[in-house]
């Protein structure tokens, strides 16, 4: 995961419509020596207004607002700042808006009922490049993700087996390291990086950002424990 230079903070975006939440979570986070919230948002409309000004690491977004949904926000945040990382936090465990906040460029999934921890530390992986699911809901997402499309009781799917070394690389993809960053850290060239990355894909019969993220969900290499750094 990228690191924070040295002596800086991780910029934080919050957009929540209840005010209460809203400034306890903003006092939960400024409270943290590596972050400072740096703008925070009523609805979906402002968050994207404030994540143009701001250009925060981070953008914390609500998925259900009254003006705009978290998915319509992040979706044009994304497109307008694909720098800026997204984490939704929500009160709904729900599968779908998982998918659909995913879809709409998230990088992280927290549901409010967790603890004030699980949060920073959310804000702290994705801030840096990874991706974070709620626990809670990891296991019904693993479920889904091993079983055939439109069987809901069919077995798991048989994958064929990466070698040692592809597993390496894709592990590396699926924390957000770039082929540059994977070849670095493997002491290998960044061409044969990128040959290991296209050899697993083809294997794994995966073609984007996304079906990566589905496979790293499903093998457990997201967990903030098994953090490469």
């Amino acid at each position: 995961m990228a690191a924070l230079p040295m002596g800086e903070r991780w910029k934080v975006l919050l957009a929540d419509d209840h005010a209460v939440l809203r400034e306890g979570l903003a006092l939960l986070v400024s409270a943290q020596p590596d972050m400072e919230v740096v703008a925070q948002a009523r609805g979906g409309r402002e968050a994207v207004q404030l994540a143009q000004q701001h250009r925060p690491h981070v953008a914390v977004l609500d998925v259900s607002m009254p003006d705009m949904g978290g998915a319509e926000a992040a979706e044009q945040i994304h497109a307008a700042c694909p720098e800026v990382r997204l984490l939704a936090l929500t009160r709904h465990a729900d599968q779908g808006y998982l998918r659909r906040m995913l879809r709409a460029g998230a990088s992280g999934y927290v549901v409010k009922r967790a603890a004030a921890e699980a949060l920073i530390g959310a804000i702290r992986t994705v801030a840096g490049g990874g991706t974070y699911v709620d626990p809670s809901m990891a296991g019904a997402l693993l479920a889904r993700v091993v079983r055939q499309p439109g069987d809901p009781s069919s077995p798991p799917r048989t994958r064929p087996a990466l070698s040692e070394r592809e597993e390496q690389v894709l592990r590396l993809i699926a924390w957000g390291k770039s082929n540059k960053e994977v070849a670095a850290q493997l002491g290998i060239s960044v061409k044969t990086a990128e040959f290991y990355k296209a050899s697993a894909l083809e294997k794994l019969q995966l073609r984007s950002r996304t079906d990566i993220l589905r496979h790293a969900l499903a093998e457990g290499w997201l967990r903030e424990d098994d953090d490469p750094e």
